[in-house]
Parts: structure tokens; C-alpha cells; sequence
């Protein structure tokens, strides 16, 4: 598809709507004439498929990927007066969600190649408050967990790994989201597996945090009127169940479609000056495809690009622990803020043509070789 009205957007739905608008019609009609729309037979569906997916006991669908790290996190016993470490080069809803369960972010610098919290600076923010780790796999790259699930063994903590992005993803061979305590994933629709609405789930092993969770979703009840706990209205409805029931059998070949895209990305942005590439490395989904713009020019190739027709984003602009809702000072966390000022994400879905794509690169490469 050679962009949308001349231009080449950051992301393009419409060939994997068109690729399976018969079966997406189809179970769309379905729901409707069941006459079921919140929870139900679709969504309990849905769940033991993407349970048997994942390789984890339970699935619980709800509103949204923030409902899934706010139920998931007092599902997993966090609450005021706790701490929990994640890291500040991410989406707010991850620190948000700390927030709003009434405990602290504390934030970890980053692996500037990664972008992901850098697990050899967690041991210096544990404090006796501490109780939790967060960590983030983003833009669909695993983070380093295994020094993460040792770190928590040893200091007693919980780890609630936000996969946001990284649906199919895999660290060492397993789905991530699978690893630690409990996983949240996201359904916003510009996600690698996303519904055409909000929509979220929570996975465990936990046969307790499953229970609490189903709870929290449903207004902290196990059976209607006999609430036990405060929790929210936050359920996954039977229509985005259907549209993702459609969807996940195809969600690994989109994922390997991406890494190929990635990879021809840096074949041929390989040797510009000023431009970093991420590593393809194992596992990683390139739910975005995002690069370093060195020499204080990424604003500057943003802005020309946006001229020449070319989406891009800025994932993200201003560090969590920069935000005047946390407002630390300046410098404490030199990686992400500078990941800040570099990061530049490129246009990035499974159907970029290999055209399109090199449109995009030869407007960097005019841009940085002029």
C-alpha cells in the first residue's frame, strides 16, 4: 500500500482490517446477536485462548492496560506506604498506576541501548518500603529479567512486568508478561495484538492474584451485590473479545513481519552518521521501531520529515521523573534523559512495503548527509 494519500504514516491498520474483514464481520455478528456485550461466553473465550497462548494458568480481561497494572498491582498486595521501582522512559500509565494504589515510583536509569531499566541500578533503590519491581519490556524489547527475578527472590519482592508493547514477545524462550508475579498487556488498538477500543489483561500463575483480580474488575466481587473489597467497573467487553479471538492467530507472523521490517530499517540506515539503531535481539517484537538522533538534530529530522509526508513519534519526550506530577530535578537520571532528547520512532506495522520503507530512510539520509 503506497502510504495514504501521499503520505507515510507511523501506522497503518487498514490492510490487516481488510486482510480479515470477513472473519472480524463475521464475529462481530455474532456478538450482536448474542445479545451478550460485557463478559460472558466471548470473553471467557478469548481468555482461555491467549492463557493457552502465553503458557500462564490465568487470563483476566479488562478495560484497559492500565486497569490491568492497577488491578495487577493490588492484586499482588501493593498499597500506600509502599515503594516500587520502575523505570522513567515509559508510557505515564506505568507510574500512574503506582500512584493511584496510593504507593511511590521509584525510578531506575535506563540501558541506553535497550531502554530499558538497567538491572544493575535497582540494588541501590531497594529500600525496607520496597516491595515491588516494575519493569517495562518497551517498545516490544524484553527487558533483562532474569537479574530482575533474582533481585526480587532475594530482597522478598513482588515483580509486575508491564508488556504493554510487547504482546508475543519472548525472554529465553518464554512469553513475556510470564515471567514474574503477574503480567499487564494492553489492547489500545496501534498495540501488535490490539482491539479496536481499549481493552486489557492480566496474567498469572497465581491462583490467588487471579481471584483478587477478578474481583477488582468486577467491583470487588465475587458474586453480584456481595461486594468484598472496593474495586472498579473495569471489564473486557464481549466485542473486542470477538475482534481479538480473530486476531491472535495471527499475531505471531505480524511480530516476524516486524522484525523483518526492523531489520531491513537498519540495513539501511547502516553507516549514517548520527543515527543508532536499535539490536534486533532475540525476542523482540518492534512494537515500535525507534532509533537515537545524535548531535541535538532530532527535533530538526522530526520536523522535515513531517514535511515530506513521513509519521513519526517521540516515545517519549519528557522523562516520568521530569513530569511536574513527580517533578524531580534535572540529571539525577542522565540515560533517560537523554534517550529523551534522542529517541525518534519510525513509521513501523507488519504491511510497510519494502518502497515505503526506503522512502523514509532516504529522507534521513538527505537530511543527516546534506
Amino acid at each position: 500500500m503506497e502510504g495514504i494519500k501521499g503520505r507515510i504514516p507511523i501506522l497503518d491498520l487498514t490492510p490487516e482490517v481488510e486482510e480479515l474483514w470477513d472473519h472480524l464481520m463475521a464475529a462481530i455478528t455474532r456478538v450482536l446477536r448474542s445479545g451478550q456485550f460485557i463478559l460472558g461466553p466471548e470473553v471467557e473465550a478469548f481468555e482461555r485462548e491467549v492463557a493457552e497462548y502465553l503458557g500462564v494458568r490465568h487470563a483476566i480481561g479488562v478495560n484497559s492496560g492500565t486497569d490491568a497494572l492497577v488491578i495487577g498491582l493490588r492484586a499482588l498486595g501493593i498499597g500506600p506506604g509502599d515503594e516500587v521501582i520502575t523505570t522513567p522512559f515509559t508510557f505515564f500509565a506505568t507510574a500512574e498506576a503506582i500512584s493511584l494504589v496510593g504507593a511511590t515510583p521509584v525510578f531506575v536509569d535506563i540501558d541506553p541501548k535497550t531502554f530499558n531499566i538497567n538491572p544493575e541500578l535497582i540494588p541501590a533503590a531497594i529500600t525496607p518500603r520496597t516491595k515491588a519491581i516494575l519493569p517495562v519490556h518497551l517498545y516490544g524489547c524484553p527487558a533483562d529479567m532474569d537479574p530482575i527475578l533474582a533481585l526480587a527472590e532475594e530482597h522478598g519482592l513482588k515483580v509486575l512486568e508491564d508488556s504493554a508493547q510487547a504482546f508475543g514477545a519472548t525472554y529465553r524462550g518464554r512469553k513475556v508478561g510470564t515471567l514474574g508475579h503477574a503480567g499487564a498487556f494492553s489492547f489500545f488498538p496501534s498495540k501488535n495484538l490490539g482491539a479496536y477500543g481499549d481493552g486489557g489483561l492480566l496474567v498469572t500463575n497465581d491462583d490467588g492474584v487471579a481471584e483478587v483480580a477478578r474481583m477488582l474488575r468486577a467491583h470487588g466481587s465475587r458474586r453480584k451485590y456481595h461486594n468484598e473489597m472496593v474495586g472498579y467497573n473495569s471489564r473486557l467487553d464481549a466485542l473486542q473479545a470477538a475482534i481479538l479471538r480473530v486476531k491472535l492467530p495471527h499475531v505471531d507472523r505480524w511480530n516476524a513481519q516486524r522484525r523483518e521490517v526492523a531489520s531491513r530499517y537498519n540495513q539501511l540506515l547502516a553507516g549514517i552518521p548520527g543515527v543508532v539503531v536499535p539490536e534486533i535481539s532475540e525476542g523482540h517484537v518492534f512494537h515500535q521501531y525507534t532509533v537515537r538522533i545524535l548531535g541535538g538534530r532530532r527535533d530538526e529530522v522530526q520536523k522535515a520529515l513531517a514535511e515530506a509526508g513521513i509519521g513519526t513519534m517521540v516515545y517519549y519526550p519528557v522523562p516520568l521523573h521530569l513530569l511536574p506530577v513527580y517533578g524531580y530535578p534535572e540529571g539525577i537520571l542522565p540515560m533517560a534523559e537523554g534517550a529523551a532528547k534522542e529517541a525518534l520512532s519510525m513509521p513501523m506495522f507488519p504491511n510497510l512495503s519494502p518502497g515505503l520503507l526506503a522512502k523514509v530512510v532516504q529522507h534521513i539520509k538527505e537530511l543527516l548527509l546534506e
